[in-house]
């Protein structure tokens, strides 16, 4: 919970981990939409294939170390059901700025459930799942339910879905301070195959939160003659509700060498008076039993409207904030896949295997956020840079 960076959440996400199709003959194309992810859209009315993946991720940028295994396991039950757990745990060791600038430098742990199954009926795919998040400070129940449907000789799948999210929030410091947050998510989204080699997915989701939805650890800035620095800091507070709103479109286009070329684009707009775009472009491509991909991400966004580096006073305003997430910023982000399928004519009861390595470098330009650690006088502070690299290596078994 303290100061957990959200790049790092984002990018080191086991649903990385996406599922094929039980089409053999399909496997090279299925192998480079797997290192894409989401490929299952691409295929209607096929429940996921039997597989277990084993995932480590390590991320480590701005004072910042995160790393941990993961396990997911799917197995079919008879021809309609297939269930699906997930086990993932983070070790954070931080010192971000966040940290080294009001607090001390901490170690926590936290591990994560899931449970997930899919059942399908005709041209109807019914998805449920639960996940529990579980550290030091933190909680997180969740729950979601999703309905697709193959329509139109199964060339456009339509997809409604809901989540409902519990998050309890403490403080390690405090027995006693209990906070609680409420969020919930509704989605719809639609996949349509445009031509034999190009497929398209236009997606819409709405998200409420309400509750605690500040840091209990983090504090803002305010401008006092009376420190040697001349600023001091308080807690922050935040709107205690939030709704979000975002649409995303994503295509891939299947290039007759067997390579794919995929785009997508993000709009994001919030109650906080954030606003944001996001763009990506990305390119594999096959060689033998290899697959290499190449992306590029950048992303812009507005600040929050109660987001100041520095305030005029003591409670200035009724909200305050000081996450450099809130901050008006851009990113860029450039990342680099390599898989390798082995076993091609299986072993034992396994299939087929893959093994998948990647790396993101993500730089991160915060346009109103100074990094007061670096000593310099009040007011001249350079603008925070966050530089991090994330790894991802995993083995997939299909059985």
């Amino acid at each position: 919970m303290r100061g957990r960076p959200a790049a790092a959440v984002a990018v080191t996400d086991m649903a990385r981990m996406s599922n094929g199709t039980n089409k053999r003959a399909l496997a090279p194309f299925i192998l480079v939409i797997a290192i894409l992810g989401s490929g299952q859209a691409a295929f209607a009315s096929v429940l996921p294939e039997d597989r277990t993946d084993f995932l480590y991720h390590r991320y480590e940028g701005g004072g910042v170390t995160i790393d941990g295994p993961s396990v997911l396991i799917r197995k079919s039950v008879g021809k309609s059901v297939s269930l699906a757990a997930n086990y993932y745990v983070d070790m954070v060791s931080s010192a971000s700025i966040d940290v080294i600038t009001t607090a001390s430098p901490y170690k926590e742990e936290r591990t994560q459930y899931s449970l997930s199954g899919n059942y399908l009926r005709g041209n109807t795919t019914v998805a449920a799942g639960f996940t529990s998040s579980e550290e030091s400070d933190f909680d997180a129940k969740t729950y979601n339910l999703s309905v697709s449907q193959d329509m139109f000789g199964q060339l456009t799948t339509l997809t409604l879905s809901y989540a409902f999210g519990d998050d309890t929030v403490r403080r390690s410091d405090d027995p006693s301070f209990f906070r609680d947050n409420i969020r919930q998510q509704y989605g719809i989204g639609v996949t349509q195959i445009l031509t034999r080699n190009m497929i398209a997915a236009l997606n819409f989701e709405v998200i409420t939160d309400e509750g605690f939805l500040n840091n209990p650890y983090r504090s803002v800035r305010f401008i006092d003659p009376g420190s040697p620095v001349g600023y001091s800091f308080e807690p922050e507070l935040y709107p205690r509700t939030r709704t979000t709103n975002a649409i995303g479109l994503r295509t891939k286009y299947y290039l007759p060498y067997r390579a794919v070329l995929e785009g997508q684009y993000r709009y994001f707009i919030d109650t906080w008076d954030i606003e944001s775009h996001t763009g990506s472009i990305a390119y594999l491509h096959p060689w033998k039993d290899f697959v290499f991909s190449a992306k590029y991400r950048y992303h812009t966004q507005t600040g929050a409207h109660f987001f100041r580096d520095v305030f005029s006073r003591s409670e200035a305003t009724n909200f305050r904030g000081r996450d450099k997430e809130l901050s008006a910023l851009s990113s860029q982000t450039f990342k680099f896949t390599a898989a390798y399928e082995f076993l091609p004519d299986g072993w034992g009861f396994i299939d087929k295997g893959t093994v998948n390595f990647s790396l993101d470098h993500l730089i991160v330009d915060y346009e109103d956020f100074r990094d007061i650690s670096t000593g310099a006088a009040f007011g001249s502070e350079p603008f925070y840079q966050l530089k991090a690299n994330v790894f991802q290596l995993f083995f997939s078994f299909w059985y």
